[in-house]
């Protein structure tokens, strides 16, 4: 049987985090950090195929990961969503960081949500 690819949702809403969840279910495993703090203690452990992070988180935020995780080569280049109802910019902006999308939380679709995954969990993708 293949293995799913491990998915980390970083993400201090709970209902969210079981959306997430929901809509992953049986292309990913998904395992859910509420904070940024724990997620960055989680990743020497067992590495994600991609990362999908809020940007406004309590305690740390989304920036502060994106911060801490770039400046070690073994997670450097771990594809990430950033997924936000702010303007932050294009995931261009944050390319050096390993953005490779942004999803705007308040407009997002399920179907939205698996293909980003799919997409940067897929076979081809190498990092």
């Amino acid at each position: 049987m293949k293995k799913l690819p491990l998915v980390y949702v970083i993400e201090d809403d709970s209902d969210m985090c079981s959306l997430y969840e929901k809509y992953l279910k049986g292309m990913a495993r998904v395992k859910v950090y509420h904070n940024a703090i724990s997620a960055i203690s989680a990743i020497d452990r067992e590495k994600p195929r991609m990362i999908l992070l809020d940007i406004l988180l309590d305690g740390p935020d989304g920036f502060t990961f994106l911060n801490e995780i770039v400046s070690y080569k073994e997670t450097a280049r771990i594809p990430i969503a950033l997924i936000t109802s702010l303007f932050v910019g294009s995931a261009q902006d944050f390319e050096d960081y390993g953005v490779v999308e942004i999803l705007n939380k308040e407009l997002m679709t399920p179907a939205e949500i698996r293909d980003v995954v799919s997409f940067w969990t897929g076979p081809d993708v190498k990092f």
